[in-house]
């Protein structure tokens, strides 16, 4: 039998030529029975604490990173994986079409989960939930800026060009309101100005205006 035989009849394995838009898997919920004493534990053992406050509908958010880890841990009452995304709306229609149960996206209120994004675009605050035929909760949370702690400040990195452009886009916009404040003139040094938008954003640091 021939090589070319051999090839013939491997089982061929479909690839994936058309990017989707990126799910980074950033957080997941650990079950705890108290949360002051398993944050102790986690801090003892050299883990980063990134927050500890209170949410807008009462919840205690609490979260801790192992050191040089690019996931986290928020401590909880029940299992939930986050997946972090740039475009809450753009993720949810891919997973609709992909045949996943997924919620509409709602955010945060005071009574509990609201239909709609989050009404002022916050970062964190849009979220979308579907879970798996065993039961596993899966949440989308749209992330454009980062809170001050939560990555490397020394470093930027977009896994994708997807990711990339939407950051880039998002500095376009902010570019323009920065050009009409400054008397419409065209700023000749927009890729400098692009560029500490992107850095800062992508760091959780105030924005260049």
């Amino acid at each position: 039998m021939s090589s070319a035989t051999l090839v013939r009849n491997e089982p061929v394995t479909e690839t994936q030529t058309a990017r989707g838009v990126d799910m980074k898997l950033e957080v997941v919920v650990l079950p705890v029975s108290d949360v002051g004493r398993a944050k102790r534990f986690y801090q003892d053992l050299g883990w980063r604490l990134d927050a500890d406050f209170l949410r807008s509908d009462g919840s205690r958010a609490v979260q801790l990173t192992p050191m040089g880890s690019p996931a986290s841990i928020h401590l909880g009452d029940k299992p939930v994986f986050f997946l972090v995304v740039s475009d809450i709306e753009a993720a949810r229609a891919e997973l609709a079409e992909r045949g996943v149960d997924i919620s509409e996206v709602f955010h945060r209120g005071k009574e509990g989960p609201v239909n709609g994004r989050d009404p002022e675009w916050r970062s964190y605050g849009s979220l979308a939930s579907f879970s798996d035929p065993d039961g596993n909760s899966w949440l989308l949370q749209e992330v454009t800026t980062r809170l001050p702690g939560r990555v490397d400040t020394d470093l930027t990195t977009f896994t994708s060009s997807t990711e990339l452009a939407a950051a880039l886009r998002r500095a376009s916009a902010a570019h323009g309101e920065h050009e009409a404040r400054t008397g419409g003139q065209r700023d000749e040094n927009w890729p400098d100005w692009y560029a500490e938008y992107v850095v800062a954003e992508h760091a959780g640091k105030p924005l260049p205006r």
